[in-house]
């Protein structure tokens, strides 16, 4: 039995746990303002709203419902279109009919619970927050200029919206209905259950990734949900390290105030993974364990040195994790339950690079990131590089870091080191490029790690 509130109205279900959220909200709740769009998490016409306690305190956040399962609604406040609708158009509603920012109205949907879920949040006021909330969200009528008025208009609206009992000042202005102001309490008596473990079952963080490449798989199985485990959801500093939950997600990770002075362009990089509702949900340790060749955070971490942790208490480090393509170093019994890396020192540079088609919330053509240590005679001290969609599994150019140590950055020294890289990397041709043309690309990029490190490179690299 699933249980949760969805929009007003108290649930217990029995519907199969790997069933999606968007499934359930239409085809067996009846509530069709939610639409079906493209169900890999891509184009935010299922978008709904999810209440949920982190750190005790109940935030919103907006998601894909269709890549959401059902069983990751439990003990949470799912929040459809109808959950916000009123006797008037809400502000979020109106603005949108002022700036004209509908025309077929199929996304719209989506557009409005994203806004919704920005003037929700306790700290996000700007105009430049509104249209981070949409990023998850495409239009292919209207050229976004319309709904980037309607997001001004609302940035405007709540500029004086307080950071405190911020719920009461929405529903006093009408962005939101007054039930909203006891979903809390009703919240609290139902529990965030701790299924027993089950080896057979599919092990189901995120499922971001899952659900669009085994939907009816998950459907149809018994599942275990990792995603609410309270045990794998903390980041805690320990001994000069990070120890960060396996189910951790990217929005957390990005968002925590431990995690942020460590990384001072976080915010940059974490801007090329993906979109805001994808973030919200997507755990770290999913990425690692789907094994994409081009996952984001995969090459984020491999290139922290970070190491992993399963509950059998076995520790690799997460370069080694990678045996082929989609083959890990893990006994099906395994689970990884924590992620480790060091604090990089206050001389260290991390850098993330990523090209893709689309410049934000594609797949990568390819990816890379690095940590790098110079001394004041520009010698690398410390070096730790990866990229993606350049072998059969995220790779860390173990060959050409050795080749770098100890190097000073200058001409032949760079040139030397992307003839190694070039030489230990194997990329394949496919929808995202050519095997030259991503050869080319980590040139590129490896160059810009550079570039972003303020080494002043005033020579041309053949």
């Amino acid at each position: 039995m699933i249980e949760f509130i969805l929009n007003n109205q108290a649930i217990k279900t029995e519907q199969p746990p790997g069933s999606t959220v968007l499934d359930f909200v239409r085809y067996h709740k009846k509530l069709t303002g939610t639409k079906i769009g493209c169900r890999e998490g891509d184009c935010g016409a299922c978008t709904i709203l999810v209440g949920a306690f982190e750190n005790n305190t109940l935030v919103y956040r907006n998601v894909t419902s269709c890549l959401m399962p059902l069983i990751n609604a439990q003990g949470k406040h799912i929040v459809t279109i109808e959950g916000i609708n009123q006797t008037e158009l809400t502000p979020v509603q109106q603005a949108m009919v002022d700036s004209s920012g509908t025309q077929c109205g199929f996304c719209t949907i989506g557009f409005v619970m994203s806004l919704t879920g920005f003037v929700m949040n306790q700290t996000q006021t700007s105009f430049t927050d509104a249209i981070k909330n949409i990023d998850g969200n495409i239009c292919r009528c209207t050229g976004y200029k319309s709904i980037e008025k309607a997001a001004k208009i609302l940035s405007t609206q709540i500029e004086n919206k307080p950071t405190h009992n911020t719920l009461n000042w929405l529903t006093k202005n009408k962005y939101l209905p007054d039930y909203f102001l006891g979903i809390e309490e009703r919240l609290r008596k139902i529990s965030i259950q701790q299924y027993p473990e089950n080896k057979s079952a599919i092990k189901l963080g995120g499922a971001t990734d899952l659900n669009v490449q085994k939907h009816q798989l998950i459907k149809k199985s018994a599942v275990q949900n990792l995603y609410d485990n309270a045990s794998l959801k903390t980041i805690e500093t320990i001994n000069n390290e990070i120890i960060l939950g396996a189910s951790v997600t990217v929005a957390q990770f990005a968002e925590s105030s431990i995690i942020q002075p460590i990384f001072p362009n976080l915010n940059k990089h974490i801007k090329l993974v993906s979109s805001t509702p994808i973030r919200n949900m997507a755990t770290l340790a999913g990425n690692f364990v789907n094994a994409s060749p081009i996952g984001d955070m995969t090459a984020f971490f491999i290139a922290l040195d970070a190491s992993i942790i399963f509950n059998t208490n076995r520790k690799i480090k997460l370069k080694d994790f990678y045996k082929g393509y989609k083959l890990l170093d893990k006994a099906e019994d395994e689970i990884i339950e924590k992620i480790v890396f060091s604090i990089p020192s206050s001389t260290s540079f991390f850098n993330f690079e990523k090209v893709c088609k689309r410049t934000h919330l594609d797949i990568a053509s390819v990816n890379t990131a690095c940590l790098i240590n110079i001394d004041d005679n520009n010698i690398i001290q410390q070096i730790h590089l990866s990229a993606g969609g350049v072998a059969p599994y995220p790779k860390y150019l173990s060959n050409t870091c050795s080749f770098l140590l100890n190097k000073p950055i200058n001409k032949t020294v760079l040139q030397e080191a992307i003839t190694i890289m070039q030489q230990e990397i194997a990329p394949i041709s496919d929808a995202r490029g050519t095997t030259e043309y991503k050869k080319l690309l980590l040139r590129q990029l490896f160059l810009a790690h550079f570039a972003e490190l303020n080494v002043e490179i005033n020579f041309i690299i053949n």
